[in-house]
């Protein structure tokens, strides 16, 4: 069953997007929904990389709630300092060196610090050591680095073991 239904989850929900976009329950658009949310999961099975496993489930929902109350916590500072004096501003690319190995990790890392507000991800070297971060005021880079390996890839590392 597996091998001609992959993913019945997204299959399903493939046909009910595409029936609530034609806005319609004709038996054509029937048919055409249903080919189309068997279809095209069974092409791209072969892309999907494999399932990921979180090791740690707990500290996995610490990490979550220690990103969350640190975008909001960034968000006040950058506002902060928006609007404060345009010259206290320190703007700098810094390389992160790597520990963690597992791409799902580097992915998920790579996110955390593009999803608080202040720093992105840039870049990632071609042999996954180093990642390269823009943050929006850096008074110390080490102290920067120390900080995102302490906060978020020690614990990403836990969790993807």
């Amino acid at each position: 069953m597996r091998r001609w239904l992959p993913q019945p989850l997204l299959s399903t929900t493939l046909l009910v997007v595409w029936l609530l976009l034609n806005n319609t329950l004709a038996p054509a658009h029937l048919l055409l929904g249903a080919l189309l949310a068997w279809l095209l999961p069974l092409l791209a099975a072969p892309f999907r990389p494999a399932p990921v496993r979180l090791r740690r489930p707990l500290l996995a929902a610490r990490l979550l709630a220690r990103v969350l109350g640190d975008i909001v916590l960034a968000n006040l500072e950058v506002a902060r300092r928006i609007l404060g004096p345009e010259d206290a501003l320190t703007p700098r690319f810094v390389w992160v060196p790597l520990d963690i190995e597992h791409p799902w990790g580097i992915a998920t890392l790579a996110g955390i610090i593009t999803l608080t507000p202040g720093t992105v991800s840039s870049d990632l070297s071609a042999d996954r050591r180093y990642l390269l971060v823009h943050a929006l005021n850096v008074d110390d880079p080490d102290a920067l680095v120390a900080g995102i390996k302490a906060r978020y890839e020690r614990p990403l590392m836990e969790v993807f073991a």
